[in-house]
């Protein structure tokens, strides 16, 4: 293969697909316009799980791949890759200024022939309606005429050793006939499945539903929750006994919220696009979201309550902090339910350290102390709150130390001085 290859964006979506498409003959430049992590990259270190940094040194050594955070290197591409961020702004409302920004810089740099793929998630017509105009108005050239253009949507889930980028069905979409052949042709080179889907759209709104399915069902079970501790019944046993239904039912479990990109995100692009284009509401979608962003004040009121119960205050309690990522075993704190636990617990006054081996030191978590998973650091807290269950802690040492344990993940049922969400 001697086709250039562009991936706009190297973090959880735009590093391994560089990487599989580099393994697997792609000449590759891996674009970002952070220059720490373009120097972390060039450096052969892998800044997320999925990619090791042997596998990125063998690349960088091999000519495969470079990173950089010049524009101009962009030049020349056949096949340019958008994987961008897609966050909400301050008013918790979709900010595609990445996917701008980055179609720009392609839009510039597009020749005849040549094709372009958007991967960030977004609302349905963000490829032909925001991707497209700008290409067009930047190089001069047709989408589907001059140039194919796609969309195929990232189904990343960091840390996932059985679904990889290589082993999850890929789903692939284009703006006409062509474009779509050629983005199956592109992924079908170096994935196992490909799915074709019939229009952007479709593959859009495709994508935003898978995380929305999830974003739903969360909240179902987490207000269950709430729910079944006022009516005195084990939510958890109730759980583990509907699962045994072998059809009709597929369990979920509360906890303290949701995060990560996906699930605080995405289905709010598909509300305020179906609101939009519409001009109706999205009703289950718009409530979920509000349920689940109210789950760490209620852990935060469940913390209070097993205090009162010993006859401390919230307010200057010394409270443990078990996992901050948003997800078990990955060092993430993408939108984590469990750092704004913490945050709510400090403006309640509480001193509040964190034990998260796998989270390095980080801006976003000023104002919160370390701690251990120590028997000493465990029996000196007035409360343990159990947010991530990262494999690796000891979670008898736990039990055995901590004077009380609130735990929303499960792994200490039954026992002493323990309450499960």
């Amino acid at each position: 293969m001697t086709a250039k290859v562009v991936v706009l964006g190297q973090g959880h979506v735009g590093l391994p697909l560089a990487v599989a498409a580099a393994e697997n003959g792609y000449g590759v430049i891996g674009y970002d316009s952070d220059p720490e992590r373009v120097r972390t990259l060039a450096g052969g270190l892998s800044p997320i799980p999925d990619v090791t940094s042997a596998r990125l040194t063998g690349l960088l050594h091999a000519g495969r791949y470079r990173a950089t955070d010049n524009p101009d290197e962009l030049s020349g591409f056949d096949i340019a890759v958008i994987t961008v961020p897609t966050p909400l702004n301050a008013d918790r409302l979709p900010d595609l200024g990445h996917v701008r920004a980055a179609a720009t810089e392609v839009g510039r740099r597009l020749r005849p022939g040549c094709l372009v793929i958007l991967e960030s998630t977004s609302y349905p017509g963000t490829t032909e309606e925001v991707v497209a105009p700008i290409l067009r108005a930047e190089s001069g050239l047709e989408p589907g005429a001059d140039f194919a253009l796609g969309f195929s949507p990232e189904r990343i889930d960091p840390g996932n050793v059985t679904w990889t980028i290589e082993s999850t069905p890929k789903v692939v979409s284009g703006v006409d006939a062509e474009s779509l052949a050629r983005t199956r042709d592109f992924y079908g080179g170096f994935l196992t499945e490909i799915v074709a889907a019939g229009t952007p759209r479709v593959a859009e709104l495709a994508k935003v539903f898978e995380n929305t399915f999830r974003q739903v069902n969360i909240a179902l079970v987490n207000e269950l929750a709430v729910h079944a501790d006022r009516l005195g019944i084990d939510v958890w046993q109730a759980l583990e006994v509907a699962g045994t239904k072998p059809f009709g039912f597929m369990k979920f479990l509360p906890g303290p919220g949701v995060g990560g990109h996906c699930l605080p995100i995405d289905p709010v692009y598909l509300y305020w696009k179906v609101a939009e284009e519409t001009g109706r509401p999205f009703r289950m979608v718009e409530l979920a979201d509000r349920i689940n962003a109210e789950m760490p004040d209620y852990v935060v009121s469940r913390i209070e309550r097993g205090l009162d119960a010993r006859g401390i205050a919230l307010s200057g309690a010394r409270i443990l902090a078990v996992g901050l990522a948003y997800k078990p075993n990955v060092a993430d704190v993408r939108c984590s339910p469990a750092l704004e636990v913490c945050r709510r617990l400090v403006a309640a006054g509480a001193e509040v350290r964190y034990a998260d081996a796998l989270i390095a030191e980080k801006p976003e978590l000023s104002g919160l102390a370390r701690g251990e998973v120590t028997a000493e650091d465990l029996a000196a807290s007035d409360a343990v709150v159990i947010l991530t269950d990262h494999d690796y802690v000891d979670y008898d040492l736990v039990a055995d130390h901590a004077p009380y344990v609130l735990d929303t993940r499960r792994r200490l049922p039954g026992r002493p001085r323990v309450e499960l969400l």
